[in-house]
């Protein structure tokens, strides 16, 4: 499928990329349908790009690859919503930015992802124990700006 972005111009994006939040996202509620893009093969960013608004595109990351001990409590009724009948088939993803030298995750509103119907959602954790600027990583010193 071709998607027409306003970053990179019209890409070419397998189907297995595309995901369907029917919420939205907070603040993009009109925005329902995305797509991943990897800009490296072992990079462990992803361009979370909007297919309903060429301009809109968040970088995303796994946070347990940062942060080991992160965990999104899902209840029963949000599984049945996404469709999971077992937690591994979700992907937690969470929304980066740069902040001074530093990259940052909003970790109190992960996306969930169901991998097999590719739908998901963000969550707002009420654990006040995580922030929407949690440090992923420090960056060295003249670091390039990481803007969504």
């Amino acid at each position: 499928m071709d998607v027409r972005t306003t970053r990179f111009g019209t890409v070419q994006i397998a189907d297995d990329r595309l995901i369907t939040f029917p919420k939205g996202l907070l603040g993009f509620s009109h925005c329902t349908r995305f797509c991943l893009l990897q800009p490296a093969d072992d990079s462990a960013f992803f361009w979370l790009q909007s297919l309903d608004e060429p301009g809109l595109a968040f970088i995303v990351t796994d946070p347990a690859m940062f942060v080991p001990e992160y965990s999104v409590p899902i209840r029963p009724e949000q599984m049945t919503e996404l469709g999971l009948n077992t937690l591994d088939d979700a992907q937690v993803l969470v929304i980066c930015n740069k902040v001074d030298h530093s990259i940052t995750g909003n970790l109190q509103g992960p996306l969930v992802v169901n991998t097999l119907s590719k739908t998901g959602e963000q969550f707002v954790l009420a654990e006040k124990r995580w922030t929407t600027r949690h440090t992923l990583m420090k960056l060295a010193q003249g670091a390039p700006a990481m803007t969504a």
